[in-house]
Formats: C-alpha cells, structure tokens, sequence
C-alpha cells in the first residue's frame, strides 16, 4: 500500500503544472504535435517538448503514428477527474460552512460535474433564479425543497398550466408558509393534479435542495450543522451540470415515499 501511495504521489506531481494540465486538456479535444501546442500556448518549443516528454514518460499522453500527441486512456480518466478539484478549489470558502450533507458518495466522486457555474449569494437573488428556472420550462420542473416561498407558488402553477410537468419532493417537516393552501385552492391546483400534470412525494428531511427544468438547474447544499440553505446557490444550464442535478432528482425520487398533506403545516 505505501508503494501504492508513493506512486500516486509522483502522478500528482505530474499534474502540478499549469503548463502539463494544460497540455492534456488541449489533447481531450484533437491530437497535437508538441511545436503547434508551443504556439498556442504562446510558450517556448524547448520547455514544452520537455512537459510532452514527462507526460508520455508517464504513460499519459502517446505518439501516434502521424507524428503527433494523443492522450492514452489513462490520460483521458485523469482529465475527467481534475474538474472535481476545480469545482471544490473554486468554492473553498463555501466549503468551510456547507457540506455535501446526505448526498451519496457517487454523486461526491462526479462534482467536477458541477465545476461550470454561477454562484448566486442573497435570499433575494436566489429566489429571482429560481423563479426565471419556472419561467424558462418547457417541458418539466423537478425540485426537491425543505421550504416553500409563497411567491413562488403563482409563477410555478402559470407553467403548469400551460402543460409543463411538475414533479417534487416534500420533507415532512418542509417550512410551508401561511396562506399556502389557499392560493393553491384559488388556483386550482388540485385540479392540475387530478389531470396527471403534479406528482407528488415525501421524505423524512430535505437538506440538500435542488430545482431544475430540462435545460437548466440549480443546487443549494446543506450548512454545516445540516441544515438547508436556500441563501446561496449554483447555477447553470451547463449539460455536464444539468446531468448531475437530474440524476440525483431521480435517485431521490425512487427513494421517497408517498405524499401525506396532512403532515405539512403552515
């Protein structure tokens, strides 16, 4: 294990350049003779020959027959794996009160998913977001919610209305705000539900929540002391993003039990 473990190390020190890193994901998308790369790196011929040749010797990138660079299929897993350091590098700071809370370690081992977005901060600006994700659907509006703003509820019916599925995942103690039931009342919400377009579910908590249509989505990790945040959220409408955040809706869909109205209180 300790020969394992020196191992790894030597790779990491291979990736400890901005120049090599550089050199493999200019590779992920067409193959490379080190003198073209030079160029478009603006850098000298000599010290990138010299990164081309520590890369191949370490079994990351190899010739092809045609003269130029290719990465080997470990070179191409490594690359896969660098946008998780990036997503948690670029948010450190988020990382020192937040937490992935319960969200199973596959969903951890793929947050390099995660890495291409915007980080909104403020109740404010994070209900906005979450109010053009309603408008923005065409097709569908998943989420999975600990709390449920009033001003939400009109814009997110209007869409369903308009035949856009609505599918989500109550905890039972979810924060439903006074008022709620009858808004929903007046805007006949229960009749949406009847005609197929509202699905509905419950587990015990939510402390990761998430809201996505089918073309953007948005993800709001738990504090520390796990508890959910809707002050801060990521954003986009990314694909590899989006991926993500459907994917972890599914898993907690086919994990949560059936919906009890009588255990949300206002």
């Amino acid at each position: 294990m300790e020969d394992l473990i020196d191992k790894t190390a030597d790779y990491v020190l291979e990736l400890a350049s901005p120049q090599r890193l550089n050199i493999l994901f200019m590779l992920l998308s067409r193959n490379l003779t080190p003198t073209t790369c030079a160029k478009e790196l603006q850098a000298t011929r000599q010290e990138v020959h010299r990164n081309f040749s520590r890369l191949e010797k370490n079994g990351l990138i190899k010739k092809t027959s045609g003269g130029t660079f290719e990465l080997t299929t470990f070179g191409k897993i490594i690359c896969s794996q660098v946008p998780s350091l990036v997503f948690l590098m670029q948010n450190l700071q988020y990382f020192e009160k937040h937490s992935f809370g319960d969200v199973p370690h596959k969903f951890n081992m793929r947050c390099g998913q995660l890495a291409l977005n915007k980080h909104i901060k403020g109740v404010s600006k994070v209900l906005e977001q979450w109010k053009s994700i309603y408008k923005n659907s065409e097709k569908y509006i998943y989420e999975v919610v600990s709390e449920v703003p009033l001003d939400l509820i009109e814009p997110l019916v209007k869409q369903v209305k308009k035949g856009v599925q609505f599918h989500y995942i109550y905890a039972e103690n979810t924060v439903i705000p006074k008022g709620r039931k009858a808004l929903l009342k007046k805007l006949g919400f229960d009749k949406l539900i009847e005609k197929g377009f509202v699905e509905r579910k419950m587990v015990k908590d939510v402390h990761t929540v998430l809201v996505l249509n089918e073309k953007e989505a948005c993800i709001m990790f738990p504090t520390n002391d796990n508890e959910s945040d809707i002050s801060e959220m990521f954003y986009s409408n990314d694909q590899m993003f989006h991926e993500w955040c459907l994917d972890y809706f599914r898993y907690c869909w086919y994990g949560s039990d059936v919906f009890k109205e009588s255990k949300l209180k206002e």
